[in-house]
């Protein structure tokens, strides 16, 4: 019987020492999606209020099991222990462990309320705002003042405030950008808001924190961070029409099998005739560093692939024809002129 004991204690000793692995690997700072390293003042805001609340919990989490801990060791039951007496109480200390949680309360509701208040305050005129539409299983970002509309990418200026109005097409969705900001539900017929002011140039992921479907663990999004000349320079390339081939090149003929395909029935290129509204807006999608709604890298053989046979990669919700068909009636040589076209597309 002892034996077993032992090796009971034994497991539950390992148990405990892989559960603090695992809750002590989860607070590194420099990971993609870590909110331990706040790069805006909307995420800084978030964890100045997380870390008290959280050492405070600490704090009573201790002293609730210390006290546990020693009841159970020191009046734990032995051989020669007498039946225990009853008792009515004792008033003071019933007074007491009633009103510490109500003063904890008090404390951490005070800070709270004043954070969701400032959080969520107008911004001023200087604000950049960019609508942003989800849908299964991309993100689409709209510059309703210069007419830009792109996807997978949202690109924002260093020190600016960025005022985002979240939109969604079909479902609920949750847009997260754990550096940049707190998370914000994405809910049909309701426009919901975010303003965050980010501090520092870079690439930061997000992406969708509401399940969503089949592929919602798919539906990612990158936040370019940029100096305001970047991000100017970047705006401004952005309303241009897109680029026309040369007669005769490659690119040439990927812009014929684009336009005698399905893909003019979901994309738009501004400067064409394709006006599709289904898919992203295709003008520049040569620029954007990713593409299948933030799955894959944007390089020829990715984009290949993609269009090849895009549900192996990223398939549609069962019964609904969601995400981008196979265009399995294409050659290779037709498939990489499309390549081509595409790409050409900066």
């Amino acid at each position: 019987m002892r034996g077993v004991k032992t090796i009971a204690r034994g497991a539950l000793v390992t148990a405990l020492a892989v559960a603090l692995v695992l809750l002590v690997s989860g607070c590194v700072g420099d990971t993609p999606q870590s909110v331990n390293d706040p790069r805006a003042d909307n995420a800084q805001k978030i964890w100045d209020l997380f870390m008290p609340i959280f050492w405070l919990s600490v704090g009573v989490f201790v002293i609730v099991q210390g006290i546990v801990i020693v009841a159970l060791i020191r009046f734990r039951r032995r051989p020669d222990s007498p039946v225990p007496r009853a008792i009515h109480g004792n008033t003071k200390l019933e007074i007491a462990w009633t009103l510490a949680p109500a003063l904890i309360l008090a404390a951490i509701a005070v800070p709270t309320i004043s954070t969701i208040a400032d959080l969520a305050r107008e911004p001023g005129p200087e604000a950049l705002t960019v609508r942003v539409v989800g849908q299964q299983w991309w993100w689409a970002f709209e510059y309703p003042d210069s007419g830009v509309v792109t996807a997978d990418e949202l690109h924002v200026p260093v020190g600016r405030p960025v005022h985002l109005e979240l939109k969604s097409k079909d479902i609920i969705h949750s847009f997260w950008v754990p550096k940049l900001a707190g998370k914000q539900d994405v809910v049909p017929g309701r426009t919901n808001r975010i303003t965050f002011t980010a501090d520092t140039p870079g690439e930061y992921s997000g992406q969708c924190a509401e399940f969503c479907g089949a592929k919602h663990a798919n539906m990612k999004f990158r936040v370019i961070v940029q100096t305001p000349e970047e991000f100017e320079a970047w705006l401004a390339q952005q309303q241009q029409a897109a680029v026309e081939p040369e007669p005769g090149s490659i690119e040439a003929q990927g812009k014929e099998v684009f336009m005698s395909s399905g893909c003019v029935g979901c994309h738009t290129i501004k400067g064409t005739d394709a006006k599709g509204q289904l898919g992203p807006d295709l003008t520049h999608f040569g620029s954007r560093g990713l593409i299948a709604g933030g799955v894959l890298t944007n390089t020829p053989e990715n984009l290949k692939a993609w269009v090849h046979d895009a549900p192996s990669i990223k398939p549609g919700q069962p019964g609904r024809p969601l995400g981008m068909p196979a265009f399995t009636g294409l050659t290779d040589e037709q498939v990489n002129a499309l390549v081509a076209y595409l790409e050409s597309l900066k």
